[in-house]
Parts: structure tokens; C-alpha cells; sequence
């Protein structure tokens, strides 16, 4: 594909770097001002008013917060991309001249670079819509940390209702912790199940001073988190993957004296559904054991409080956007990568509407940072993960490389003008 092809991506990409400026200055502010799920309302005010600026039919309010921009441009297929928009509780650890100002609060995973990066594509889309034909979809979701933004959006009618034309390809991307202005891939399932447990153990209680007076919960759960560890490296074939991570344990508000219950939270994560029907049994039967031999006044309380579906590339669609993605960076920035624990909701919008997914990885860290923790053999130690309160991408390139590669794997599932 010729530079000089008018409807090559480069043509579609050559007023970018005349409205770069202009997209760092947004993804600052948005990461000055964090919103957390199903708070995204500065956010998607911004976003709204952008997409109505550069011509699109935008929907405000889907799932509480979530909005939507249509482009219509002839005859093609219906391409939808996807940008999640909400904060973390995380209390921001940078020195970055543009921190969180709102304390308790950062964009510690990224989701202000998919903003930004969305609105750019989108702006570049629109620019460009003498160069390509069908039906552009741009959506700004609400919650993907809490795992129901995507879920809250298609109830709220987002296909039932028409608000906007169900889509034949759902394309997304995630910033993640390697160099920036690098392409990551996976075939197949590329990010894991989740599940969220909350397990509530109940005990007697009582005086610190009399233990054998209570049945203490906060042992009970302990030697239930110790226990629960057990599953993966005991109970799972070792071809298989699967994490079991508690996050959380609340029990009691003082030293002398023993609470009536304690409450666990733990994460999930598998790619297999019969590995994660094991999983989940066997937390609920050592949760119940650990109960039973504590001798408790009651069966401990499960109950779930979030889920994410496997998210699973489409090969036709990979293979297609990612030949374009070489084409484009060169295959020395495009590479493919091992299947990411985390977990995303992007795949709801997908399967909702009997549609390919594509979903890919964009590097967010400084470069010449990341090969030397990778020389050394000290990524885990040296390169902050996302929802740490270090995580900031670098502005450039990521901004850029986000803004091209949205741009490019539409251009690649639309038609030609």
C-alpha cells in the first residue's frame, strides 16, 4: 500500500501531528481530574462535546454516564471502537506536573490514554470520511473497573433501542507497561475470566481476654486465605492458568476484642470454563470446611459481587487488522504476546451483537526504561503494572501510537471510498 494511496491510513493520518498538541493537553486534564465508575461525567461532557464538534450524532447518558458518537458515510460495514473512561481508588505516587488533584483518585490503568487516543482516531475518522465508506461507531463506556459499564450500557438499550447500529467488528485497545510505540497481539483468549468474591465468615464474639468463650472469625478467615492458596497449586493441571488473589480482609475495630465476622475479598482469574468451575467450587468447599472446623454459628456467606467473560480475539479480524498494523509500524513495533490475567468487559459489546472482536495492547512506558529493566531481567521489579500508583504512561509516543493504530485498524474493517 503506497504512502501516496489516498486511501491508505497515512493520507487519513497526515493532520495528526498538527493536532497533537491539542490531545496531550486533553489527556493532562483528564488525568488531573479522575472519575470513578458510573462518575464519568466531566469525562463524558468532554467527550460529547468533541464528537459533536467533529460531526458525529452523539447520545449522552447510556448506562448512566456512558456516550456514543455515530458517523454515517455510505454504504460498508458498521465498525465500532470502544474507549473505557473510569479512575481507580488509587492514591497517585508520580511526579508528573499534571497528577491527580483529587485525592484517593488516579488514572492508574490508563483509561484517560484511551480518551484521548478515541477522540483523536475519531477526529482523524471524520477528517478523513472522503477516504473510506460505512458507518463509524465511537463509544466512551462507563465502569470497566467495576466490571459492568459494557453490561449497563447494552441494558440501557444501546442495540435493543437503536441508539446506536449494531456493529459487525468491535475494536478496542489497552495501554500496558511496555515501550511505548509498541503493538502487542494475542490470538484466541487473550485476557482471563474474572470473578469477585465477597465470603463472610461468622463467628461469637467477644473479650480478647476470654477467646474460649468465642468462635473467632478472624482466624477462621485467615487460615481460610492461607488454605485457598492451595487450589491453583494443588487442584489445577499445570498446562491450565489460574489466579486466586485475596484483596481484601476486614474484621473487627479494636485489639481486645474478638468481632463476630470477618470479610474476605478475592479475585478469580481463569481462561478455561471448566477451570473456573473448579476454581469456584473449591473456594466455596474450603470456605465451608474452614467454617465447619472452626465450629461456626453459621455457613460462611458467599457472594459475587462482579464477573468478566473471557475476552477472545477473532482470527480473521486479528490477522487483517494486524497485517495493517505491520504494514503501518513496521514489524519491528508489532509483535505477539502471551494471554494477560487481567480481565476487560469490552467482549460484552461483541458477543451482544454476534460480532469479531479485536482487542490489542499499546505500549505505555518510557522506552529507553523499559530495555533496561528488560536487559536486566527486572521488569517486574522496575516497570510499574497498571493500578499501581506509579503507572503514568509517558505522553510520547504513546499518545500517537494510540491515536494511529485506532485509526488504522478501522480504515481496515471499513470499506474503501
Amino acid at each position: 500500500m503506497s504512502d501516496r494511496d489516498p486511501s491508505s491510513p497515512v493520507s487519513v493520518l497526515e493532520p495528526l501531528d498538527a493536532r497533537l498538541a491539542d490531545l496531550v493537553a486533553l489527556y493532562e486534564d483528564l488525568h488531573r481530574h479522575p472519575e470513578l465508575a458510573y462518575e464519568e461525567t466531566r469525562t463524558a461532557a468532554e467527550a460529547a462535546r468533541r464528537l459533536a464538534a467533529y460531526g458525529y450524532d452523539v447520545t449522552t447518558g447510556i448506562g448512566v454516564t456512558g456516550v456514543t458518537g455515530v458517523l454515517r458515510n455510505g454504504p460498508g460495514p458498521v465498525v465500532l471502537l470502544r474507549a473505557d473512561m473510569d479512575a481507580l481508588p488509587v492514591s497517585e505516587n508520580s511526579d508528573v506536573p499534571y497528577a491527580s488533584t483529587v485525592p484517593g483518585r488516579m488514572h492508574a490503568c490508563g483509561h484517560d490514554v484511551h480518551v484521548t487516543c478515541l477522540l483523536g482516531a475519531a477526529d482523524l475518522l471524520a477528517a478523513g470520511r472522503d477516504r473510506w465508506s460505512g458507518t463509524l461507531v465511537v463509544l466512551f463506556q462507563p465502569a470497566e473497573e467495576a466490571g459492568s459499564g459494557a453490561r449497563a450500557m447494552l441494558d440501557d438499550g444501546l442495540y435493543s433501542k437503536q441508539l446506536v447500529p449494531v456493529p459487525d467488528v468491535v475494536l478496542a485497545q489497552h495501554v500496558a507497561p511496555f515501550g511505548a510505540g509498541l503493538i502487542a497481539y494475542c490470538p484466541g483468549a487473550c485476557m482471563a475470566a474474572a470473578d469477585t468474591l465477597e465470603i463472610t465468615f461468622h463467628g461469637t464474639g467477644g473479650h480478647g481476654s476470654r477467646p474460649e468463650t468465642t468462635v473467632d472469625p478472624i482466624l477462621m478467615a485467615a487460615a481460610f486465605v492461607q488454605r485457598v492458596q492451595s487450589v491453583v497449586a494443588r487442584e489445577i493441571a499445570a498446562k491450565e492458568q489460574a489466579v486466586v488473589t485475596v484483596g481484601s480482609f476486614h474484621a473487627g475495630d479494636t485489639a481486645n476484642v474478638i468481632p463476630d465476622r470477618a470479610v474476605v475479598r478475592l479475585s478469580v482469574r481463569s481462561f478455561d470454563p471448566n477451570v473456573r468451575t473448579a476454581v469456584l467450587a473449591a473456594v466455596e468447599r474450603i470456605a465451608r470446611a474452614e467454617a465447619a472446623a472452626s465450629g461456626a454459628p453459621e455457613e460462611p456467606e458467599t457472594t459475587l459481587l462482579d464477573s468478566f467473560p473471557v475476552t477472545v480475539n477473532d482470527d480473521a479480524v486479528l490477522a487483517a487488522v494486524t497485517a495493517d498494523f505491520t504494514r503501518h509500524f513496521g514489524d519491528q513495533r508489532v509483535f505477539a504476546f502471551e494471554p494477560a490475567t487481567g480481565s476487560e468487559d469490552a467482549g460484552l459489546l461483541a458477543t451482544a451483537a454476534e460480532a469479531p472482536l479485536y482487542y490489542w495492547w499499546l505500549g505505555g512506558w518510557d522506552p529507553d526504561a523499559f530495555r533496561t529493566a528488560l536487559a536486566a531481567g527486572r521488569l517486574a521489579q522496575d516497570i510499574p503494572s497498571n493500578h499501581s500508583p506509579r503507572f503514568v504512561p509517558v505522553v510520547r509516543p504513546t499518545l500517537s501510537t494510540g491515536v494511529q493504530a485506532l485509526t488504522v485498524a478501522a480504515l481496515a474493517q471499513l470499506g474503501r471510498a
